[in-house]
This record gives structure tokens, C-alpha cells and sequence, in this order.
């Protein structure tokens, strides 16, 4: 209150503190715990940032007891970041789309049941860790029977794994339908 220009006195009276008490904590150095915890969040903004802020109370905790060999508990680092206003991030990334990046239309307008076969194809490409590298498959399904009908298997995600797919779909299926226009419709995205 004092540094926000109200008299010294009156301070001391509204927060029930003698007036020397308050010159003596003024003219006092520094407590040994206050220097502490200000080198405690020095090191604890380093491995914060060192994670690329990605770290919270438990992974900094353990990078400065078992990285750093710094004697500290877990609830002091609690206590320093949550003053510091650090944060880690939590849970799974979250995808954000980015501004001026075209996404690709939904042309079926989520609408996926079908009461007929082949009158709606969906596909997906997925990414599979091996012990000789990634495999990365493309499979297209029927949305009537919700079953395999076609797919392709390569070493690198390609259009050539796209696109033979619904081609390897077309020639297993017993009706192929086209669209009403007649033609495949490949969306990049």
C-alpha cells in the first residue's frame, strides 16, 4: 500500500504493522529461502523451456532431481511454477487447421449410411511402424457393409498408394457404381 503512494502510516495502521517493523523488513537483506526459491525458478524456467514448454510439474521435478542432482520436492516445484505462471502442456496434441490451407469438402454432408452396396466408398491411409521401417496401407471401404473391398500396401505415401486402392476396390467389386458423372473424384488434402 505504501508503494502505491498512501502514507506510510496510515499502511501500518490499515494492516495492523508497527511502523519500524515495516523500515526494518525493508532495510532487511534477502532470506535465505527467498534466494533459494528465486534460483529454484531460474532452474526451473531452463528445464521448462529446455522441453520446449512442454513440461509440467512432475517431468520438471524429475529433470531437476534426477537430471540436475538438485535436492527439491515436488510440491516447492508446484509452488514455484504455479507463481512463475508456468504450465505444461497436457494431454494429446490437438490439430488445429491452418489459415489458408485448403481443406478437403465433405461431399457426402457426413452422411455415410447406404442402403444399397458400392453407392459410397470411404478410404483411409494409415502409417504402420515395422522393425524395417514404415509401411503405409490405403484401404477403401464399402459404407453399406462396412467391409474391405479394396487396398494397396506401399513402403512410402505416395499417389501411386492412393490410387491403387479404389482401383485394386474396383476390380474385386461385382457393381461398380461411378458417379453420376462417371468419373473417379480425388481430393488432395
Amino acid at each position: 500500500m505504501a508503494t502505491q503512494g498512501l502514507p506510510v502510516k496510515l499502511a501500518c495502521r490499515v494492516l495492523t504493522v508497527s511502523e519500524s517493523g515495516y523500515y526494518a523488513r525493508r532495510s532487511r537483506p534477502p532470506s535465505v529461502r527467498s534466494v533459494r526459491h528465486a534460483w529454484l525458478t531460474d532452474l526451473i524456467r531452463r528445464a521448462h523451456f529446455a522441453s520446449r514448454g512442454t513440461y509440467g510439474i512432475r517431468r520438471v521435478h524429475a529433470e531437476l532431481t534426477l537430471g540436475q542432482g538438485v535436492a527439491v520436492g515436488h510440491q516447492a516445484v508446484e509452488l514455484l511454477m504455479r507463481q512463475a505462471g508456468i504450465q505444461g502442456i497436457s494431454g494429446r496434441p490437438k490439430f488445429r487447421r491452418v489459415p489458408g490451407v485448403i481443406t478437403a469438402t465433405d461431399r457426402v454432408e457426413r452422411q455415410f449410411h447406404r442402403d444399397n452396396p458400392d453407392e459410397l466408398w470411404v478410404t483411409d491411409v494409415t502409417e504402420h511402424p515395422t522393425r524395417e521401417g514404415k509401411v503405409y496401407c490405403a484401404v477403401v471401404l464399402d459404407a453399406w457393409s462396412r467391409r474391405v473391398i479394396g487396398w494397396s500396401i506401399d513402403g512410402s505415401p505416395s499417389t501411386a498408394l492412393v490410387t491403387n486402392a479404389p482401383i485394386h476396390a474396383a476390380s474385386r467389386s461385382s457393381q461398380v457404381r461411378a458417379q453420376s458423372s462417371g468419373a473417379w473424384i480425388f481430393e488432395e488434402m
